[in-house]
């Protein structure tokens, strides 16, 4: 549909008389089943025209309109179509110009034979008013093709100063700039005709169907192959038929070429899947692909990208349900566009991605069932909304994961089927809640520091037992060696875009685990674009009388190599690093490691060591 910039945002009484007039004539190219396909970028000023100019067109797909020039609605909608039709007719192309053997051709005649096809072409279809006579009352020739109507004006001997059929004034040419026509590189093609090409396609598929007995509702409505491999998930396979009947199936080969969808896409965000008609696949093909997308929406994988190349993680995404729907023989493959690799078989999309990540040129190569470069799992609310009423407040997200757990719980008791078994730990997943970051925290220093051994000893001995007074008893204690290596370090990022706050929840949490875990003394290290360091604290004082210093740049590798150079810090002391992510691309830890980074942030580099994320409560 072609674009107006304009700068009204409504229409009143305030708007000139004139404009008015104009958006009426929009309106009817709006609402013309054939001509609302045109493409272009329609501008409310004269750009291009002089005197008693009314519109012009150039290359770019732009229309410059002169509303100060009167004309009814009917005109307007006649001019607007006639300047688009020479983008959609492809008149500006170089390909469709008749040049002579040495590349010339009169620019005036040709711009007069587009504008007499154009005008015979809208006297066909009965649009508009036109404010020129019939160019079959005038021309003998057959006004069916411009190179013929170009060759016979030649013939004529008429050079085209006067236009009579333009829109521009009548020595002035409507199609600007056309002394320099189009040229398209190899693999590329003028989507203007391109796109007009398939409305026209479609407006013949509607009139054969009407023609039929059939309307476009009824149409719509036929089972399809998509259709009918949608609803085979409602009445065969409970796993997913809870999600099956929440989603909008949307087969629309207009929008699936716009947006390049070449086999299917979801948008979670608005519970709808669109999936190109002229895929060619048959019904088992599309139970694959939109079991596919089912559980993209499902999994929720919209919302686990957390910073990660969007591309990269719809495709490791891809791999791994690809992977788990060939195992539980739903449908079967698709012709094309099957992302699936054998070595990759039981891995979480984390992983995959993970490994993914480090062959990036060679992954970016790959096609999903959108296509090349564009992922299918699209969250950006373009094509409307969804239909069904969430009265209750349940999100989208929500609604389709606990469709996915009631799913798999009426699978797991009434039916005999496989599940893989990371399928099954994923939904499981959903019905867990997410672990607390302090939690996650606490198993890290776990496993850093686990129990301390105890000694008997008789040095002191215990508490002599009632029964049998004069029996020693020994009793445990903790050897200080034990405890001289029980220490780690804290490098804590101190630059502006870190609050206090942060920082404040951070620290306390450490100083928390520290003593539960004996630690005697932890080395921190303040950084920001120097190392600043604080020595060894007790964990009382880390959560109670720390003052950070600095609050400059971000780079952190000088507290980590002071902290790794240092002959008092343990050779095996773990480093925790307490950081927004905005730090050097290039950190380097030779030493076991874990990050401490606010929820949603991330890091600038694939990290090795463990990653916490906490939130401000």
């Amino acid at each position: 549909m072609p674009y107006l910039h304009q700068n009204y945002y409504y229409r009143d009484e305030q708007m000139p008389a004139e404009e008015r007039i104009f958006l009426l004539g929009y309106d009817k190219l709006k609402e013309h089943p054939l001509l609302k396909h045109l493409d272009g970028d329609i501008y409310m000023h004269g750009k291009h025209t002089q005197g008693k100019g009314i519109a012009v067109v150039d290359k770019h797909g732009k229309v410059y309109i002169n509303t100060s020039v009167r004309q009814t609605p009917d005109q307007w909608a006649f001019i607007l179509a006639h300047n688009l039709l020479h983008l959609a007719f492809g008149h500006f192309d170089l390909d469709n110009i008749p040049c002579d053997e040495n590349g010339r051709f009169q620019k005036e005649t040709w711009n007069k034979a587009c504008d007499i096809y154009i005008a015979r072409f809208l006297k066909d279809i009965r649009f508009g008013e036109s404010f020129c006579p019939d160019p079959a009352d005038i021309y003998s020739v057959k006004l069916d093709n411009e190179r013929k109507i170009y060759h016979h004006l030649v013939s004529l001997g008429d050079t085209g100063e006067i236009q009579t059929y333009g829109t521009n004034s009548k020595d002035m040419m409507d199609m600007a700039e056309l002394e320099h026509p189009v040229i398209y590189k190899p693999n590329t093609c003028n989507e203007y005709s391109k796109n007009f090409a398939l409305a026209i396609a479609h407006s013949v598929t509607n009139a054969v169907s009407t023609a039929g007995g059939h309307s476009p509702i009824d149409r719509e409505k036929a089972e399809t192959p998509a259709m009918k491999a949608a609803q085979w998930f409602l009445t065969h396979y409970p796993l997913l038929g809870g999600i099956a009947s929440s989603f909008k199936i949307i087969e629309d080969y207009l929008l699936c070429q716009k947006y390049e969808i070449w086999i299917a896409a979801v948008d979670a965000s608005v519970g709808e899947i669109y999936v190109n008609p002229a895929a060619g696949l048959n019904i088992e093909e599309w139970k694959f692909v939109l079991a596919h997308e089912f559980l993209h929406a499902g999994l929720v994988h919209h919302k686990r990208c957390l910073g990660r190349n969007k591309y990269l993680w719809n495709i490791a995404c891809d791999y791994v349900v690809n992977d788990w729907l060939i195992e539980m023989n739903v449908g079967s493959i698709p012709k094309y566009g099957l992302l699936y690799d054998k070595e990759l078989h039981g891995l979480s999309a984390e992983s995959v991605y993970d490994r993914i990540i480090k062959e990036m040129r060679k992954f970016m190569k790959n096609a999903t069932f959108r296509g090349y470069g564009h992922g299918d799992i699209m969250s950006e609310k373009r094509f409307g909304g969804l239909t069904k009423d969430f009265s209750k407040g349940v999100t989208l997200d929500e609604f389709f994961k606990n469709a996915l757990r009631e799913g798999y719980d009426f699978f797991s008791t009434n039916v005999k089927g496989y599940l893989p078994a990371g399928l099954v730990e994923e939904i499981r997943a959903l019905s867990t809640p997410p672990i607390p970051w302090e939690v996650e925290l606490g198993k890290w220093f776990d496993y850093q520091f686990p129990p301390i051994e105890k000694h008997r000893s008789y040095a002191r001995p215990s508490r002599r037992q009632g029964a049998t007074p004069d029996i020693p008893r020994p009793r445990y204690v903790i050897q200080k060696q034990d405890l001289e290596n029980r220490t780690f370090g804290v490098v804590v990022d101190t630059s502006g875009s870190m609050s206090h706050r942060q920082i404040g929840l951070a620290l306390g949490a450490i100083a928390s685990y520290a003593i539960s875990k004996d630690v005697m003394f932890v080395r921190v290290v303040f950084c920001d674009a120097e190392a600043y360091d604080a020595g060894y604290l007790s964990p009382e004082d880390i959560a109670g009388r720390v003052r950070v210093t600095g609050r400059g740049g971000t780079i952190l590798q000088p507290a980590v190599s002071l902290l790794e150079k240092a002959k008092d810090f343990p050779a095996n002391g773990p480093i925790l690093v307490i950081t927004d992510g905005y730090i050097e691309e290039n950190l380097k830890i030779r030493h076991e490691h874990a990050y401490l980074l606010p929820k949603g942030n991330k890091l600038p580099f694939l990290p090795k060591g463990k990653v916490f994320y906490f939130k401000e409560n």
